[in-house]
């Protein structure tokens, strides 16, 4: 079937991207879904800063493809082989698959699943199969398995969470990345105690999701830090006991005094090697430090090995939040109806597919928490 579809075909065009026009919509072939698969109609999909960094060239992907991999929608059409889901059933996206039978796998971990990253990789879903094409032929790839910017998209069964049918379309999407992320940072990966100090470095909808996930956790002082004065006052709004603007070189110093030497926790959520440097540098001794901001490949973090050693400190990547989707994505649900995790606080604004562009400039300069993409 013919769908229309934002493509991004060249990587690394300049910003202004409302004049540059790095993704342009298309009418592109959506082939039926194969044994395993789903086609899903799409109703919403947030833009993640992941979407940014493949069009500016800050993680490469092979071209020309779809991007979008935050998204939510109803199940159209299944393929052979696909069980325990139906047509009508609404899901999340998950944009990292899982084979279910890997080495992580097989131990729970899905997040770091061997085939599945393979199959990101090369632009297809899981298996290695492709389902997008250019009319009238050429190669046309899946951005993490999902291509979410689109009115369709055949995904596997392994990408989708079924959620319940009357979760909002713009507030579902965001459980697929910006919650799994940084709840799943806070809840798997860091496993905080309550009473715990926590800080987030960098406050895009992954940190947002962990500031609101340390406070359901019981932490006792949540510190947030970013460059920006709106995201500051917003973090306040939702519960930060203490802000501090990024930029102010006495940051690191202003941090540790209002914490007694530092915070348990640090949870980098920016992208960025100084992000990271300033979390390490406002975790106390015996602390840990998380990342999952996904910078360039080629960045490079120098460590201070004697002060990981001495002061007994834990760095941890996070990839997912450490999560299993198919258990995190209805456990975070749960909390955000419970008031534990006021997901629908992060949404700045819905557009349309059309809008794409100028919206990448507001994603760029940090002006949103979350834009989502309506497809209705």
């Amino acid at each position: 079937m013919k769908v229309r579809a934002a493509v991004l075909r060249q990587i690394g065009l300049p910003a202004p991207y409302a004049q540059s026009r790095p993704l342009s919509i298309e009418e592109v072939e959506l082939a039926d879904p194969g044994p395993g698969e789903l086609r899903v109609k799409i109703h919403a999909a947030g833009l993640c800063h992941s979407d940014l960094s493949a069009i500016n060239g800050d993680r490469p992907w092979p071209v020309p493809i779809v991007p979008g991999h935050e998204a939510a929608g109803e199940v159209v059409e299944i393929g052979s082989a696909v069980l325990d889901v139906k047509v009508g059933d609404h899901v999340v996206l998950v944009f990292r698959p899982s084979c279910g039978a890997c080495p992580d796998c097989s131990v729970g971990r899905p997040a770091l699943c061997g085939p599945g990253g393979e199959s990101n990789a090369a632009g297809g879903l899981l298996g290695g199969y492709r389902r997008l094409s250019l009319v009238g032929g050429g190669v046309l790839h899946h951005h993490m398995g999902c291509a979410a910017f689109a009115d369709y998209a055949t995904v596997s069964r392994r990408s989708v969470v079924p959620i319940d049918r009357d979760l909002p379309w713009a507030q579902a999407a965001l459980f697929g990345c910006a919650v799994l992320t940084g709840a799943g940072a806070v809840f798997n990966t860091a496993r905080i105690e309550a009473g715990s100090r926590t800080a987030v470095v960098g406050l895009g909808g992954v940190g947002f999701s962990s500031l609101m996930a340390s406070i359901a956790a019981g932490a006792r002082d949540v510190i947030a830090i970013d460059v920006l004065p709106a995201k500051l006052e917003r973090a306040r709004e939702l519960g930060a006991t203490r802000v501090f603007d990024a930029r102010d070189p006495e940051v690191v110093a202003q941090v540790k005094a209002a914490t007694g030497g530092g915070v348990d926790y640090a949870f980098e959520m920016a992208g960025a090697v100084p992000a990271l440097e300033l979390a390490y540098r406002i975790t106390r001794r015996g602390g840990t430090t998380v990342s999952a901001g996904l910078p360039n490949p080629a960045a490079i973090w120098p460590l201070q090995a004697v002060s990981m050693i001495a002061e007994e400190r834990t760095i941890k990547g996070s990839y997912i939040g450490s999560c299993v989707p198919s258990r995190d994505v209805p456990r975070f649900v749960a909390m955000f109806r419970a008031g534990r995790l006021p997901v629908d606080q992060l949404l700045s604004e819905t557009i349309g597919l059309d809008d794409i562009n100028p919206a990448l400039d507001r994603l760029a300069r940090g002006e949103s928490v979350r834009q989502v993409i309506v497809m209705d």
